[in-house]
């Protein structure tokens, strides 16, 4: 048995890991689905949380449930805070997962790995420091693919969608590398495994950090909301993965 801490991405909060989480625990893991301060059922009128304030979060559900050899999972955006918790207690994690996302370098922002026209659209669309959910179109055309998901779902998640708090995106994280050396993984939705391959070898900021020994790479291929389009296998690649 493993226990999982599912971290969702900008947005959505711990309803969107039902289908993945009921999959988990049929086969006697246990699960944690996060909803982030400011987000889902935590929303608030104000974007009053910054970076630190998830990091800060997911610490607390960690050492309250007092949490340990923990298979953190990181979807999309999740990748700030969830590498923030791994600098911050790593001696409670066993592997942090990346889903459809990747680890960001001390000093950086997630404002700095978006396009310059997205960072553009996102800040004029911030209204009392929160982001709402862009439309499915814009999203999809700036890689946040829509692959497998039907009409219905996309209603479905649009109608439960709240606006994240923007501080989230705009602060830097700041590690100290004390979780460096913990097990690692990416599972690759959006893009081929070949062409992560490719840009892990070129240096590309977003992937040039998933190389060594620490880390194992797998493909899963959908749209970027694996959750929602390929519950059943997002669970079975999770459990392999923990299981390593």
């Amino acid at each position: 048995m493993s226990t999982f801490v599912l971290v969702p991405g900008f947005w959505i909060g711990a309803w969107a890991w039902d289908e993945v989480a009921e999959a988990l625990r049929a086969d006697g893991h246990r699960v944690y689905a996060v909803s982030l301060p400011g987000v889902a059922e935590r929303a608030v009128e104000k974007g009053e949380f910054g970076l630190e304030d998830h990091i800060a979060d997911l610490a607390g559900l960690l050492v309250r449930e007092d949490l340990s050899d923990v298979v953190v999972v990181a979807h999309s955006g999740a990748c700030a805070p969830v590498g923030g918790l791994a600098d911050r207690l790593p001696e409670r994690i066993r592997r942090v997962v990346y889903l459809d996302s990747g680890p960001l370098i001390d000093g950086s922002a997630l404002f700095d790995v978006w396009q310059p026209d997205y960072q553009r659209a996102a800040e004029a669309s911030v209204v009392d420091g929160r982001l709402p959910m862009p439309s499915w179109e814009f999203l999809a055309e700036h890689g946040a693919s829509v692959a497998g998901l039907d009409e219905a779902t996309l209603a479905r998640v649009r109608s439960r969608a709240t606006p994240h708090p923007a501080g989230v995106y705009r602060d830097r994280l700041r590690l100290t590398g004390a979780g460096a050396a913990l097990p690692q993984a990416l599972v690759s939705c959006s893009f081929p495994l070949s062409q992560v391959r490719e840009l892990i070898a070129a240096g590309h900021p977003y992937f040039a950090g998933m190389s060594g020994p620490n880390w194992e790479l797998r493909e899963l291929p959908t749209g970027h909301w694996p959750m929602f389009s390929r519950p059943a296998d997002t669970a079975a690649v999770l459990a392999e993965l923990a299981a390593l």
